[in-house]
């Protein structure tokens, strides 16, 4: 994030490219440590992927070090953009965890309401993503590039609305007493039952493997 917006905006202080990623909201979506920035700035100076190239102060404010992207930063972004964009990697997912080794065995008017409180709150997600969007293109605030990464994130709120819906109809349509009942078996490999916990860890151990 540091060195794509030195690379495309130029030389910046560490307070201009803090507010660049709060504005963004990247530290909620992107993983970017906002807090650790100036940090970082340092630690990059180190390592000469970025100099400092002036200082700045206005007024009475404190004096800020303006940083500019070296040959070194451009080459590790190109090779940190293209990782970025060639790796395809799924992130942990405490809920599918969760609904898969615990789900079954809960209660399900609990785990309903639970999940439609979740829901909710992904949707409302999905619709300030969309409202915000559309906001700033107005406002000409975003391009169509900055735009299309947008879309992206509120897809992927409003596709795991559609999975809460269809998530929602299967958990009522569990014969009564079928969570509780499930929670106590698992089914091996062979197609038996089993409801010995060592037998279940010791066949689950064997297909994690």
């Amino acid at each position: 994030m540091v060195l794509g917006t030195l690379a495309v905006h130029g030389p910046r202080h560490g307070h201009e490219i803090r507010r660049i990623a709060e504005a963004t909201d990247v530290g909620e979506w992107g993983g970017v440590s906002v807090g650790a920035l100036y940090r970082e700035l340092r630690t990059m100076e180190g390592e000469g992927l970025v100099q400092a190239v002036r200082t700045e102060q206005v007024g009475r404010r404190p004096a800020r070090t303006i940083y500019a992207i070296t040959d070194a930063g451009q080459l590790e972004l190109a090779i940190l953009r293209e990782r970025a964009v060639r790796t395809v990697r799924r992130g942990p997912d405490e809920l599918g965890v969760a609904l898969t080794f615990s789900g079954p065995g809960m209660d399900r008017e609990e785990l309903t309401d639970w999940l439609a409180a979740r829901r909710d709150a992904v949707a409302g997600n999905a619709a300030q993503l969309a409202t915000e969007r559309g906001r700033l293109i107005a406002k000409g605030y975003l391009d169509q590039f900055a735009a299309a990464m947008m879309r992206r994130a509120q897809l992927h709120a409003e596709t795991e609305v559609r999975w809460h819906d269809e998530f929602a109809k299967i958990l009522a349509e569990l014969p009564p007493g079928k969570a509780d009942a499930a929670a106590g078996e698992m089914t091996t490999g062979d197609g038996e039952m089993t409801t010995a916990p060592q037998e279940s860890a010791a066949r689950f151990e064997q297909v994690s493997r």
